[in-house]
């Protein structure tokens, strides 16, 4: 597995397929798709960055890179993708074989280029915060807090604007400092930019233009009036915390029976019409803040009513919702105008009921947005995700805006889609196939809000046929891809990173070995738990379970080796050996199985699925599990029940939880106090590793994950026990060990699932 780390250390790619099939028939019958996870802003070491513009083909647009053939005689570089030959432009005309420009240089297959000349005047970012004030004192309290640290870690340069909401929508006019000024707008319908104009005083002893969408200083509007809703950080300090300190509960009185009147879809509605307005085209983010559900005008969820349950999973597939498509439609329309204007929604959900994420969820993902999800403000899981969105240190996120990504691909590689938070520009090329996947029919996509983390997948369609002329095509054993993704970096100026990879096509007779050698089984298990999370939300009576084992069998009867009616001859090569267990453990995740859990939830968690890298994703799969003890040094365990000893400790990091589970023994050895006294250091060191190792965990996740301390048979030890492989049930054959556990469970355990799999394939 190290040469594929190694390989997303250069270039943040990971590919399932590292030799990819050499005809569509082959791609097909392999199951798992060509595809690759890229994370474009990830930091790589000494990456080159270069003060000019690339040079780019003039038929394709690709850009120079190492893979390209050079005539350092005529000065003429061949494209890598389309085969032009293109002239080096004059400033090149000193360059040779031992004088080469750095996007030359083998090693260099990512870098940046920064032109001043191109990108302009540096655009500070700006940050809109729509607060819901419907909560119990308590939350605002602990949100007033949370806001005020906020506000002292803002960039200086950065804008900054305010909107509150309950029953009604309030902007509050950050510029203007002698006393509290605020414009307030009805929460029952949804607000478009005239309105803004109009109502907002834009125009005020001035002539509006009759003709035209009004969009910015450029179109004639006065930057004084902007500055009264969007204010540098640096002059609003003052009026921001009067604001955040006198934000109260929502006055309007609510009935015992019936939930408060929230306008969150109005607010969300003022919020992308006013910064449409103002900054359209700008790096600009809508944190929005939520307390609970949505009950008044566009965007609800449900009534205000509390006779009526708000929509469970059950309703969504019974059709029993019937605020659910409105909701959903609304938010897909406010998508739409936030990916014209450029701008973000990041949001903030912490409520032990359910806001509304599921329908929500459009307009993030295809925004690019941040989302946060906590059971109150006062969490430690909100409270520090949100100081570290601004905090400056070496784990920040790099937030970014304004993401454009490009993709070129060798002849007979086509694109089908990108899963992921990003949206299609709908720009229809040669390289788009017929099938769609996720945000398809196009070769480039839209990334409102980006950061180092972010990761798309990529799926890609062989179009290469069987046949005398595919020999003949066949000049090159090479094929190649290429990124290009043009942001505004979050110092402020526009940046463009180019990524060139290069891999092999596998050859006719010999190719199973190749293929097997070049399989990555982590980015494989990656790749397909996105596409089964993205088929449950797009097709209609999908069954996962039966896709995944169907999937499996297929995959294990191509590529492992065994005889026909012998369970036990079969055996698979250690390239692929995990990928059952993965899969095993996927149909148990909290992706597939959405019993007990909220839409809202469901929602979340693919939401963060489908932006992470492969080391996260395979977290969120197949949780690691590390054992402390006396005997030796910590170290990885199985993740199954009989992992569980009175005498050791066990860390489980499932990325959204990590639980520090104590055995029965230590937890009474702790009760007693034994770590305070003389002579049991080794016992205090014991208690405190597996903390120190959360920390760091905890440090450099985003979101912050949920820290669970608990004992052998209490009640929180069940974040555990989910998670393990059930091989001692209350019904097993096999007892537990003495002092180890039982899980209450009709689950098959990981052996019988094997069982099943080798009767299944050797039939």
């Amino acid at each position: 597995m190290s040469e594929f780390f190694q390989l997303e250390e250069a270039d943040g790619i990971r590919m399932p397929w590292n030799v990819i099939p050499g005809t569509r028939e082959d791609a097909l019958s392999c199951v798992v798709p060509v595809s690759a996870i890229y994370t474009p802003l990830k930091p790589i070491d000494k990456m080159t960055v270069v003060p000019y513009s690339p040079l780019r083909c003039r038929m394709c647009r690709s850009i120079l890179n190492p893979f390209s053939s050079v005539d350092y005689n005529s000065k003429i570089w061949q494209c890598t993708f389309c085969f032009q030959r293109n002239q080096f432009p004059q400033h090149y005309s000193s360059i040779s074989e031992n004088n080469l420009p750095p996007e030359l240089f083998p090693q260099y297959t990512t870098m940046e280029y920064i032109s001043a000349a191109e990108t302009g005047p540096v655009a500070p970012p700006v940050f809109m915060f729509v607060v819901d004030t419907c909560m119990i004192e308590e939350e605002i309290d602990y949100l007033k807090s949370a806001l005020a640290q906020t506000a002292e870690l803002l960039p200086d340069n950065s804008l900054v604007g305010f909107i509150t909401f309950g029953t009604y929508v309030q902007v509050h006019e950050l510029g203007f400092g002698l006393l509290p000024k605020s414009y307030v707008f009805k929460g029952t319908k949804e607000v478009n930019k005239e309105q803004i104009l109009d109502q907002m005083c834009f125009f005020s002893g001035k002539q509006k233009p009759a003709m035209g969408v009004i969009a910015g200083t450029r179109d004639g509007l006065s930057s004084e009036s902007i500055s009264r809703f969007l204010v540098p950080a640096s002059e609003c300090e003052f009026v921001l915390n009067s604001v955040i300190e006198g934000l109260q509960k929502d006055p309007w009185h609510i009935p015992a029976d019936q939930r408060a009147s929230r306008c969150t879809g109005a607010a969300l509605s003022v919020a992308a019409s006013l910064l449409g307005v103002c900054v359209p085209g700008s790096g600009a983010r809508i944190m929005a803040f939520i307390g609970g559900p949505s009950t008044e005008g566009p965007g609800s969820i449900v009534s205000k009513s509390l006779s009526e349950p708000i929509r469970s999973h059950k309703d969504l597939d019974k059709d029993s919702a019937p605020l659910y498509d409105k909701a959903v439609k609304f938010y897909d329309q406010i998508a739409k105008q936030l990916v014209h204007q450029g701008h973000v929604l990041d949001l903030f959900a912490c409520a032990v009921d359910q806001v509304g994420v599921a329908e929500m969820k459009v307009a993030i993902e295809k925004t690019g947005g941040i989302v946060v999800l906590a059971e109150s403000f006062g969490h430690s899981v909100f409270k520090d995700s949100l100081l570290r969105i601004f905090q400056s240190a070496n784990n920040d996120l790099g937030l970014s805006f304004n993401g454009i990504l490009e993709i070129n691909c060798s002849k007979d590689v086509k694109i089908q889609g990108i899963i992921g938070p990003c949206t299609s520009l709908e720009k229809k090329s040669p390289l788009s196939a017929d099938t769609v996947i996720g945000q398809g029919n196009t070769s480039a996509w839209k990334m409102c809000g980006l950061d180092k983390k972010t990761s798309l997948c990529f799926v890609y369609d062989i179009s290469r046929k069987v046949g005398p002329d595919s020999i003949a095509q066949q000049t090159s054993n090479q094929l190649y891809f290429q990124y290009v993704t043009y942001y505004q970096h979050h110092e402020g100026q526009m940046r463009l990173r180019v990524t060139t990879i290069s891999r092999q096509w596998s050859s006719g007779s010999a190719s199973v070995q190749e293929l097997v050698d070049g399989f990555d089984q982590e980015a494989a298990a990656a790749v397909v738990a996105r596409l089964v999370s993205f088929k449950m939300e797009t097709e209609a009576d999908f069954d996962p379970i039966r896709w995944l084992d169907r999937a499996l069998i297929r995959l294990c009867t191509k590529f492992g080796d065994y005889q026909k009616e012998t369970p036990s001859s079969f055996s698979l090569s250690p390239r692929l050996s995990i990928f059952p267990q993965f899969m095993f453990n996927l149909r148990r995740s909290q992706f597939i199985q959405v019993f007990n859990n909220s839409p809202d939830e469901t929602a979340y968690f693919r939401m963060m699925l489908e932006r992470e890298n492969v080391g996260n994703t395979v977290a969120m799969i197949q949780p690691s599990l590390i054992s402390y003890s006396f005997q030796s040094e910590p170290m990885p365990v199985l993740l199954d029940v009989t992992a569980i000893a009175p005498d050791k400790i066990l860390l489980l990091d499932s990325y959204f939880t990590v639980v520090i589970f104590h055995g029965m023994t230590i937890a009474q050895w702790r009760n007693a106090g034994y770590q305070d006294q003389e002579g049991h250091e080794v016992f205090a060191k014991l208690l405190k590793d597996p903390h120190v190792e959360a920390d760091a965990i905890i440090k450099e996740r985003f979101p912050v994950p949920r820290l669970v301390v608990c004992d052998q048979h209490g009640s929180q030890a069940r974040f555990l026990l989910a998670k393990l492989n059930p091989s001692v049930t209350y019904n097993s054959d096999n007892a537990a060990a003495s002092g180890g556990d039982v899980i209450f469970t009709d689950d098959v355990s990981f052996d019988v699932f094997m069982d099943h799999l080798q009767r299944l394939l050797v039939q």
